[in-house]
């Protein structure tokens, strides 16, 4: 076998392992979407459970299409997530909350969930579309992060009763980074001692953030964040 058939076929071997338990659900919700099991799971165990909405890049009937970045990607880079992951695919538009909600009630009555650790996050369009939802849901969920987006400030005492952490660059000039403070503003105007932790990332674009989906940090904070 030459050499570049065998990195090929190494490369598919490693891609293959990587989302071997990445299962694709269509036709069962509005939105299709990818689902993934922990390595670590055992029968009759719950486990967390992190949702990821995509931005509009993303967007489009090609399920497949949702690998290209954030947390399948850094997934398919080898990272591994202590929880069941789901990752739906917007075909155009705004995400819809009413529609996310038809995707975590059918995940929680199929699979062995830990309603007390139910997690949200999304970039750009998806960090809209997570503030929507926990703006409307916020009783539905556990946390959330919102990167490079924003929400409406109408909702911002429902998002004060749940932990949030909204992460802007400053040097975005797709979505300004205003979009996302005055968010946290109407949080705060709400209550004042509400668990918001807004960062402003030095240098950061609406690209290069995408980092952060590569890094600890986020899955450390919200990974620690329980429901009482």
């Amino acid at each position: 076998m030459k050499a570049k058939q065998l990195y090929l076929l190494l490369f598919f071997l490693v891609c293959s392992f990587s989302f071997a338990q990445l299962t694709p659900i269509k036709n069962k919700t509005d939105y299709p979407f990818w689902i993934n099991l922990p390595n670590n799971s055992r029968e009759n165990e719950k486990q967390p459970l992190l949702i990821f909405l995509h931005g509009k890049s993303l967007s489009g009937t090609d399920l497949n299409r949702v690998k290209r970045y954030g947390v399948l990607r850094a997934m398919d880079k080898g990272r591994d997530i202590p929880g069941i992951v789901v990752a739906p695919q917007l075909a155009k538009g705004n995400w819809n909350p009413d529609k996310v909600l038809e995707i975590l009630e059918y995940v929680k009555k199929n699979y062995n969930v830990d309603e007390s650790r139910i997690y949200v996050c999304g970039m750009s369009l998806g960090g809209y579309g997570t503030l929507h939802f926990a703006g409307k849901y916020a009783d539905k969920i556990t946390a959330a992060v919102a990167i490079c987006g924003g929400g409406n400030a109408n909702d911002g005492c429902n998002l004060s009763t749940i932990p949030l952490w909204i992460q802007h660059g400053d040097v975005d000039y797709i979505v300004p980074m205003s979009e996302s403070k005055k968010v946290v503003d109407a949080i705060k105007k709400c209550d004042q001692n509400a668990d918001v932790t807004f960062t402003i990332i030095k240098g950061g674009n609406h690209g290069n953030v995408e980092r952060l989906f590569h890094e600890d940090a986020i899955y450390d904070w919200l990974f620690k964040q329980k429901r009482k």
